[in-house]
């Protein structure tokens, strides 16, 4: 009897199209769509800021440093301006008992193409770092404008064209909708050969190229370091900038991507899926990068903190003066002044070395 009611009413489920499931899957939808929702505001606001900042000149800070940062930071707003309002569209839209159209190609084509602009402007930062650092006399003959400008455009277009087979439908590899990281996803399985190219065209190469060139300015930042205490021209009690900086950067970098790029593999060899928080978590785990790169190549640095200020002050005084007054903030002319001198003065002791002035060298002289 009790069998013959379960039957029933599984017919009942499926004649009506009403997954008993379905109830848990939008509960899970909606956290999910709030952690994502909260993540993009965060990067949003803390890209604005960096913007608010690098437009305008700030000490230590080369044209060349301005360009690189300038990219990285388009990049990562890409992925709260672009990224997670068309996977979210997607999943509200999208019936997802029918298989995959055009708009899921398109949006697993900007999902992928972000994401891999994003490493290669990671690798072209640390390359001009490890130049700036290295090489400081040869820095202004390998790294003109013109070849910054080509690494720039080079990491912004070469992702379109080996992405490209994912924007058609009838292409190499398929393209599917997951319910379980609300993003469209490229079946990778459907072409392991073309899957596995892709870790060897963009995350081994530009992983390889961060590692060797931010060990090496940690390298030299420790030797300058130990070659200073032997000259008594260093305090004993100064912080290691180097390990403070660099370490926490490639620890982001790799706590961020190596998931996604383990479970891309895994999926690709055997076609299987992992578990439905392990996949979300996984896929939206990089875009914590875009965040997390603006506390390690900005917030960090001093002389950045110093022009977010100033830039505060002036547009407190230019909307609420009443505001600045009760806050005790001085004019404009004056603030630019007092930040004028300490600028100057904090370049006569130091050299910025890296494009972000991560890693501070002094000089021997």
């Amino acid at each position: 009897m009790w069998t013959a009611l379960n039957l029933s009413a599984s017919d009942d489920s499926n004649l009506t199209g009403v997954d008993p499931r379905r109830p848990q899957e939008l509960d899970h939808r909606s956290l999910k769509v709030s952690i994502i929702v909260a993540l993009g505001v965060m990067i949003t606001l803390g890209n604005v800021a960096v913007l608010l900042v690098i437009t305008s000149s700030v000490a230590g800070w080369s044209r060349n440093s301005r360009y690189l940062l300038l990219s990285l930071t388009a990049a990562d707003s890409a992925f709260a301006l672009l990224v997670m309002p068309l996977n979210l569209w997607v999943s509200l839209l999208k019936d997802y008992t029918e298989g995959p159209d055009v708009l899921c190609h398109l949006v697993a084509f900007c999902n992928a193409t972000v994401y891999s602009t994003c490493m290669y402007t990671l690798a072209t930062i640390s390359l001009e770092r490890y130049v700036a650092v290295l090489y400081p006399l040869q820095y202004s003959t390998l790294l003109t404008r013109r070849r910054t400008l080509l690494l720039i455009a080079f990491a912004w277009g070469f992702p379109p064209c080996l992405l490209s087979p994912i924007t058609f439908p009838d292409s190499i590899i398929e393209v599917h909708f997951s319910a379980a990281s609300l993003v469209c996803n490229p079946s990778y399985s459907t072409n392991v050969g073309y899957s596995l190219s892709l870790t060897c065209f963009i995350f081994f190469p530009c992983s390889i190229v961060m590692t060797y060139a931010n060990l090496r300015v940690w390298c030299a930042a420790k030797m300058q370091r130990l070659k200073l205490r032997q000259y008594d021209c260093a305090r004993r009690g100064r912080h290691n900038v180097a390990s403070r900086v660099l370490v926490p950067v490639m620890a982001a970098y790799y706590a961020c991507w190596t998931p996604c790029m383990a479970v891309m593999i895994y999926n690709a060899v055997t076609g299987s899926t992992v578990p439905e928080w392990v996949e979300f978590v996984v896929v939206w785990l990089p875009t914590s990068n875009g965040f997390l790169n603006c506390i390690f190549y900005f917030w960090i640095n001093r002389s950045f903190r110093r022009k977010f200020h100033l830039v505060l002050q002036r547009l407190t005084l230019a909307l609420c003066p009443k505001l600045a007054d009760a806050l005790g903030c001085c004019s404009a002319a004056e603030t630019q002044f007092v930040s004028g001198i300490m600028d100057n003065n904090n370049s006569v002791h130091e050299r910025s070395a890296s494009v972000s002035s991560t890693c501070t060298l002094l000089s021997l002289a």
